[in-house]
């Protein structure tokens, strides 16, 4: 067609129009703009990224028996035009009312995605054939032009709901955490009156995770559940300085933050279930500190529930470093290799590191493989979607 109209067919032309076609245009003064692209990948990414441009499930549908009257599967060139009319286009949307469609296609238009091409009697038809060959109807074209844009605020919206997905992980298990604590609490602490604020807050999470919360809300319970948590620590472990901590060294001190490798008696004592390859010998390096925080449950709340682990040390545990040489100790027994073991430490922390394998003692019978169940627990623990609270709390329940 050597003439493309403006002007709509019985309809005004006003600002909204002109807007309307210069979106569809966007994209074409790109330096490298797309020439064509598959049909369906087209659909695929605009459906991902429909939100941003306004457009509702309903408007794909319409807009997929649209790209269906297409014949091929590659759209390319300037006008890729289809022509069916509102018969045949209600028919394949399964009997949708003319007057709703009508709706959905302005809106499409509306969104830059399509663009109208009338004739003069307003109908949609094509005549001639090859070069000759001239189309009335909706032009496709905006899909094309405009593809780069499409992808780039659907890879922009999958990003955003990932992250989502993974703070929503975190805030549920910082609510389980505290429903927890807040009922040891109340058993250990009776004289206190924040649990129930504890519990209560819990519950109130509980009840907002059931809506669908945007980042931000999300941010805000877990910044509240964080200094819930931190109050409840405080008050079931108390951080009073006692003889037995003030007389410790400072390198005594940095051995109950960090975890102190056991590998060199691991190939006598060890009858690992997983195969490690023989490493190059290197020289040891001076102890780091771990700046991890400490597991969200009390270090009294494991040992009670997890009383087993209590048989591998001399002495009583009293501190969190204690626990972790006890841990340490136990691991090759259990099978778990060192590269498990310095994998859940990197990830979890060692005192969390630590109680897990405290609570997979109490359940060793149940568990056939504790290395490749360890290392399944790691991989949660670096995509941030593990706590080791839900273990103790499932732990305390089921001696309950």
């Amino acid at each position: 067609m050597g003439y493309q109209p403006i002007t709509p067919f019985g309809r005004k032309v006003d600002a909204g129009l002109m807007k309307q076609r210069a979106q569809a245009q966007q994209g074409s003064d790109l330096p490298c703009p797309v020439t064509s692209v598959d049909k369906w990948e087209a659909l695929r990414e605009l459906s991902a990224a429909r939100t941003a441009f306004g457009l509702s499930d309903r408007d794909m549908t319409v807009l997929q028996a649209l790209i269906s009257f297409h014949p091929k599967t590659v759209l390319e060139g300037d006008s890729v035009i289809v022509h069916p009319s509102n018969a045949s286009i209600s028919e394949r949307l399964g009997g949708m009312p003319e007057s709703t469609l009508r709706r959905h296609l302005s809106r499409l238009v509306a969104a830059g995605v399509l663009m109208r091409r009338d004739s003069p009697n307003g109908k949609r038809y094509a005549r001639g054939k090859g070069d000759s060959r001239t189309a009335f109807g909706f032009d496709l074209a905006p899909l094309v032009r405009r593809h780069a844009l499409h992808c780039a605020a659907a890879e922009e919206l999958r990003a955003e709901a990932e992250r989502v997905k993974r703070l929503r992980e975190t805030v549920s298990l910082m609510r389980r955490d505290l429903a927890g604590l807040a009922e040891w609490g109340a058993d250990q602490r009776p004289d206190l009156t924040l649990w129930d604020a504890f519990e209560d807050l819990a519950l109130l999470t509980a009840r907002a995770l059931r809506r669908k919360l945007d980042e931000a809300d999300l941010h805000g319970l877990a910044a509240q559940l964080s200094r819930a948590l931190d109050q409840a620590r405080n008050l079931l472990e108390p951080t009073e300085v006692t003889e037995e901590t003030s007389d410790m060294s400072g390198t005594a001190l940095q051995s109950e933050r960090h975890y102190q490798n056991s590998n060199i008696d691991s190939s006598v004592l060890e009858p690992s279930i997983e195969k490690e390859e023989a490493a190059p010998e290197v020289a040891p390096s001076p102890p780091q500190v771990d700046q991890r925080p400490l597991p969200s449950v009390p270090l009294g709340l494991v040992l009670n529930v997890c009383p087993e682990i209590q048989g591998y040390l001399p002495d009583p545990i009293r501190h969190w470093h204690q626990l972790v040489n006890a841990a340490d100790t136990l691991r090759p027994m259990m099978g778990i290799s060192p590269s498990a073991w310095q994998e859940a430490q990197a990830h979890m922390g060692p005192e969390q590191a630590a109680v897990v394998l405290a609570a997979m003692l109490e359940r060793m019978s149940d568990i056939k493989s504790p290395g490749g169940y360890l290392r399944a627990l790691t991989d949660k623990a670096a995509a941030g979607a593990f706590s080791c609270g839900p273990m103790i709390m499932a732990l305390m329940r089921k001696a309950a």
